[in-house]
């Protein structure tokens, strides 16, 4: 799947938003961790932005910035064809940031979301508020001969995906636990949080200690 075809198929900027939270809150009861952790998002990530963020812990990232602005986002499969580090010095891929809009044109350049100066990233799209779909570049063709590994679809997978199903699976194989369905589909529904709810999920968490990861995330509260 080509990130036009992503992008084709990802809803709207706010079903993305909540789905990330949802991911995130996840997250951070089946890893009380932070460093451990694989989806997260940050409602406070500047005074006017925030951000969901996932990390494979194998050098393979993505982040989607919400702002008053709409949504930016850009992925980094460090295996990609696309890689800045296909060449030297390194370089991104000729059209991923030619068309950024003006108003998300600072992200493609964010250090957060570089090394040394370099945009890390193989895959970048956006959507603006007044927009009717996601939008990406006008990308250069691959080499012939060259192929793609489908890295916009692995990376953006759960998220695409939108079911419960698909988190469970993912957190199953990823925490090697058995996920209780019920317990994510509340999730999932932004639902707030219980005792139950977290103890079914992961029963050495206590919902007193997500009050910091509840904050950050901006999940619902039952107060």
């Amino acid at each position: 799947m080509s990130v036009f075809e992503v992008i084709r198929q990802l809803p709207s900027i706010s079903i993305v938003r909540d789905r990330s939270r949802a991911m995130a809150m996840l997250d951070a009861i089946m890893s009380p961790e932070w460093e451990s952790r694989y989806y997260s998002f940050n409602c406070r990530w500047s005074p006017t932005e925030e951000m969901a963020s996932m990390r494979d812990g194998s050098g393979n990232d993505y982040s989607i910035v919400f702002s008053p602005a709409g949504a930016y986002a850009r992925g980094f499969d460090h295996e990609s064809p696309m890689s800045p580090y296909r060449v030297d010095p390194p370089a991104p891929w000729p059209g991923l940031f030619e068309s950024v809009p003006e108003a998300f044109r600072a992200l493609s350049t964010e250090p957060a979301f570089s090394d040394a100066g370099t945009p890390l990233a193989t895959v970048c799209f956006w959507r603006e508020h007044g927009d009717v779909e996601w939008r990406t570049g006008a990308l250069q063709s691959l080499p012939a001969g060259v192929k793609d590994d489908g890295s916009a679809e692995w990376l953006f997978d759960v998220l695409l995906d939108g079911r419960p199903e698909a988190y469970q699976e993912f957190a199953e194989e990823y925490y090697e636990v058995a996920v209780d369905l019920e317990a994510v589909r509340s999730i999932y529904a932004l639902r707030p949080l219980t005792q139950g709810i977290v103890s079914a999920l992961n029963p050495e968490v206590d919902l007193s200690g997500l009050e910091e990861d509840l904050v950050e995330i901006g999940y619902p509260s039952a107060a």
